[in-house]
């Protein structure tokens, strides 16, 4: 079989095009449905997906993503390509380990599938810290990743008989039955026609639904809705006149609704169960909140906390590739019921977005005293307003906990267990509780509300991002992800830096002793 493609392939294409073994590699193939992670998907999603989980990036060399992985995939026929990807290796054990030279990264996937028994061995070792051995574990799921890819099995194609449908792998489906066949009628390429025969029946028997995460993939959508969101608090910085910036701000929400409605769309779930999509939902939830607030109150500082909240958290979807993967996943059982998943997890993502609110206006409050001119009345001002944002997330954070413990009790038999992520829920919910009594009895005073306010996001900041980075232990382990430990190491440090070089000591004075009448 492989034999006799091979033979097909050279009396088929032109010798320059099986020198440059393009093969029938195109861009347009990235529009046929294929089976993977239980779930149907167009192969660019797939291909963008694989190429990046293997090299770190969408393109090799001249090649898209969708060229590159079928020309991986036709080794499995016997075809031969000169196609060479390289994995990114970053751990400095890692690097030490795979003997790499200073400064050197990346090592060819040929040499580490000769390696292969030892990276195994090196794996179940338990050497070194967690953190090599997830890089470890990293690199030998990338490995195994790209056999499966060159073996040809990744690719499962579309095979529809009648009202039977079955997936095939590529060096299955693609028969010489079906080429001799389709030769007759297209002598040139008779291939491309074959793959897409795959994409006509199974559109025909089930409807191309797959398509709607092609144009959702292609629309880049989280980029638009980053650079409306910057353009937006920029203008609301720069302009008296508000309504350019809600202009901004308006295309912007409208963006990140469609975004969120299509993944809702494709997955049939919310979008709400990975980190990548909890740090989506809680920007929208913000900005939304902002605007909303923003207009009852009349205040145009509800909306710039909303938006400069909402731009670091779309920064975050577009930069943070590391640690943030846009992947839609099938759920874990225990996150099949869209039920609770839409009332206990959505409150707290909210919770956590009405809580940045008070953090983004605590520190720009902060540093602008610190080091530059704030008036008194603008002062209480932004108190009151981070005071209405705290009982907002306070309140939403209460209602998510005890969601949760229903939650808990219906898919686990008890209400609350101490578990890590139970644990540091409740200690966010208890900070925030005594610096809304502190305010509320006046026993913490406005230049104390606003350090308080500010560092107490750290505990929100643990609870979301560091136990699933760096405690990575508990029931909640569905929602753990790799990488971010740096990012949420920088956060604390800057924090912390801000808060110590905005920390006065307190010099009573008519004008300050004036904040309370």
């Amino acid at each position: 079989m492989k034999t006799y493609l091979f033979l097909l392939f050279s009396l088929l294409f032109s010798a320059q095009a099986f020198t440059q073994e393009a093969y029938f590699c195109k861009k347009e193939l990235g529009t046929l449905p294929i089976l993977q992670s239980g779930r149907i998907k167009p192969l660019y999603v797939h291909a963008s997906e694989a190429i990046k989980s293997l090299t770190g990036k969408t393109t090799v060399d001249n090649l898209s993503a969708v060229e590159a992985y079928c020309l991986l995939s036709l080794n499995g026929m016997g075809l031969p390509t000169t196609i060479n990807l390289k994995a990114k290796i970053e751990h400095v054990e890692a690097i030490k380990f795979f003997g790499l030279a200073d400064g050197e990264h990346f090592i060819e996937f040929e040499k580490l599938i000769a390696r292969e028994e030892e990276i195994q061995s090196e794996a179940r070792s338990g050497k070194g810290d967690d953190s090599y051995k997830k890089a470890i574990s990293k690199h030998l799921d990338a490995l195994f990743l790209y056999k499966d890819i060159k073996n040809g099995n990744n690719w499962l194609l579309a095979d529809v008989q009648g009202t039977s449908l079955n997936w095939l792998p590529l060096t299955a489906y693609l028969t010489e039955e079906k080429v001799v066949a389709q030769k007759a009628l297209t002598p040139l390429d008779p291939f491309m026609p074959v793959l897409f025969k795959s994409k006509e029946a199974y559109d025909k028997a089930f409807k191309d639904k797959y398509m709607i995460e092609y144009y959702y993939a292609k629309a880049g959508l989280p980029t638009v809705s980053m650079l409306l969101s910057i353009l937006a608090l920029a203008c609301l910085v720069l302009f008296k006149n508000i309504k350019i910036s809600l202009t901004f701000t308006g295309l912007s929400i409208v963006t990140q609704l469609v975004l969120i409605t299509l993944r809702i769309i494709i997955s049939g779930r919310a979008p709400i169960t990975n980190m990548y999509e909890t740090v989506l939902f809680s920007g929208t939830g913000s900005l939304l909140l902002g605007v909303v607030l923003g207009h009852f109150k009349q205040e145009k500082l509800y909306v710039y906390m909303g938006l400069a909240y909402n731009v670091c958290t779309m920064m975050m979807i577009n930069f943070a590739n590391g640690m943030l993967t846009a992947t839609i996943s099938p759920l874990v059982p225990v996150l099949r019921d869209n039920f609770w998943l839409s009332t206990h997890v959505t409150t707290i993502i909210l919770s956590y977005g009405a809580l940045a609110l008070s953090w983004v206006l605590a520190n720009t409050v902060l540093i602008k005293k610190k080091f530059g001119k704030i008036e008194l009345k603008e002062e209480l001002i932004s108190a009151e307003i981070i005071y209405t944002t705290l009982k907002w997330g306070t309140v939403l954070l209460a209602a998510g906990i005890i969601l949760g413990g229903v939650w808990a009790d219906y898919s686990w038999g008890r209400f609350w267990g101490w578990d890590p992520k139970e644990t540091w829920s409740l200690i966010v919910l208890c900070f925030y509780m005594a610096i809304l009594h502190g305010r509320y009895t006046s026993w913490i005073r406005t230049d104390r509300f606003m350090t308080f306010t500010a560092g107490a996001f750290m505990s929100v900041m643990m609870a979301w991002f560091g136990v699933n980075y760096i405690l990575a232990s508990g029931l909640h382990s569905y929602g753990f992800s790799q990488g971010g430990a740096l990012f949420l190491g920088s956060f604390f440090a800057i924090q912390i830096l801000i808060l110590i070089l905005t920390l006065n000591k307190r010099v009573e004075s008519k004008e300050t002793s004036a904040e309370h009448t």
